[in-house]
C-alpha cells in the first residue's frame, strides 16, 4: 500500500536534535491477541504479570516462561478490542504462539497473531497528536481503528488498521520513520527485548522485567513461577540486563553482536546483543544481560572489533523488585 512508501531511515549523530514528533513503523514487533470467556483467567496462569486487575486504561509488561522459568516472550500486555494485545519482538511470535497455546484446548480463548499495524508514536508533541486522536483519557486509548498505548512520557504505540495508518500518514507533519529510532527509545528506556535467538535463554528477573513492574508475587500460580520465586525470595538470580555503549569502526549490521569483558589482562566472552542502535557518527549503544555483581567501570570490547571498547551506562530504573 502507498503507506508503506511514506516510512524511510532517519540517520541521527549523538548530539543530534529529536524530531518533535515522530511516527516509527514497527515491522520489527508484532502482536498476539487473545480472546473468548476464558481470556483473563487462562492469561493469568501462563503470564508473571497480573492480568486480573489490569484496567481498561492501563498496560503492562510481562513475561511467559517455561516449566523451568526461562523467558519465552516479554510483551506489552493490554486491553485491545474485545480482548488482550500483546506486542512482542516479531521473530519470537512464532515459537510464543506454539508456547502460549500449548493449553488452551482445554479453556474457552482464541490466540492468534494480528495483522494489525504497529506504529511509535514519539516527541514533545506525541500527547498532543494522541489526545487529536482519541476522546479518552488514560494510558491506553481506543481509537479509530485500534487502540493507543502509552509506554512512556511523550511514547505511545498505536496498533491500527492499514486504513487507519494510511490517513494518521497522509499529509502527516510528523516525521515518518523506520523502527531504528524507536528501537534506541526502548534502549534508552532500558525495555527488554527478546527475539528469537534469545527465547528459553534467561529468567525473567536477569531481563529486568521485575523493576518494570512485570512481576506480580502475590498472584496465583503460573507457568514457571516456582524459578521466579526462588529468584526472588533465595536471591538465586545472579544476572541481570544492561545498557551498554561505545564506539564502532564499521556499522553493527544485523546477526549477534558480541561482547567481551576484561579479566586481568585477559578477555572473557560475556554474550550477545538483546538489541542495538547504531548513531551516525561512529557510535552504538545496545542492550545485553551480565553477571549483576560487575563494577560499574567494567571495561568492554566488541568481539569483532577489539579496537572498540564499550561501557555499561546507568539505568534508568532500580533493579530493586521490592
Amino acid at each position: 500500500m502507498e503507506w508503506q512508501t511514506r516510512f524511510s531511515p532517519l540517520p541521527l549523530s549523538t548530539q543530534d536534535a529529536l524530531p518533535e514528533l515522530s511516527i516509527s513503523l514497527l515491522d520489527n514487533l508484532s502482536m498476539i491477541t487473545m480472546v473468548g470467556e476464558d481470556k483473563k483467567s487462562y492469561l493469568h496462569g501462563q503470564a508473571t504479570c497480573d492480568v486480573v486487575s489490569l484496567e481498561k486504561d492501563q498496560s503492562t509488561l510481562g513475561a511467559h516462561c517455561d516449566a523451568k522459568g526461562k523467558v519465552w516472550s516479554v510483551f506489552r500486555l493490554f486491553h485491545h478490542h474485545d480482548g488482550y494485545g500483546m506486542i512482542q519482538p516479531k521473530s519470537a511470535v512464532e515459537v510464543e504462539l506454539k508456547e502460549i497455546k500449548k493449553y488452551a484446548v482445554f479453556s474457552k480463548v482464541t490466540i492468534e497473531e494480528s495483522s494489525d499495524i504497529i506504529l511509535g508514536v514519539a516527541g514533545e508533541n506525541a500527547n498532543a497528536f494522541v489526545s487529536s486522536i482519541t476522546k479518552d483519557a488514560g494510558d491506553v486509548c481506543v481509537i479509530q481503528g485500534g487502540t493507543a498505548v502509552k509506554v512512556a512520557e511523550n511514547r505511545w504505540l498505536l496498533v491500527v488498521t492499514a486504513e487507519m495508518t494510511q490517513a494518521l500518514t497522509t499529509n502527516s507533519q510528523a516525521t515518518l520513520t523506520t523502527h531504528e529510532l524507536w528501537t534506541r527509545f526502548d534502549i534508552e528506556s532500558a525495555l527488554p527485548f527478546v527475539a528469537a535467538e534469545a527465547q528459553n535463554e534467561h529468567i525473567p528477573q536477569a531481563l529486568n522485567v521485575q523493576a518494570l513492574g512485570g512481576i506480580s508475587f502475590t498472584k496465583g500460580c503460573y507457568t514457571g513461577q516456582e524459578t521466579v520465586a526462588r529468584a526472588k525470595y533465595r536471591g538465586t538470580n545472579k544476572r541481570a540486563m544492561y545498557i551498554v555503549k561505545g564506539a564502532t569502526t564499521e556499522a553493527l549490521g544485523e546477526g549477534a553482536i558480541e561482547l567481551e569483558r576484561s579479566v586481568g589482562e585477559n578477555w572473557r566472552s560475556v554474550g550477545a546483543l538483546l538489541t542495538h542502535y547504531q548513531f551516525s557518527d561512529n557510535q552504538a549503544m545496545g542492550l545485553i544481560v551480565l553477571p549483576n555483581n560487575l563494577d560499574d567501570d567494567t571495561l568492554l570490547r566488541l568481539i569483532a572489533q577489539p579496537e572498540c571498547e564499550w561501557e555499561i551506562a546507568a539505568l534508568p530504573y532500580s533493579l530493586d523488585d521490592e
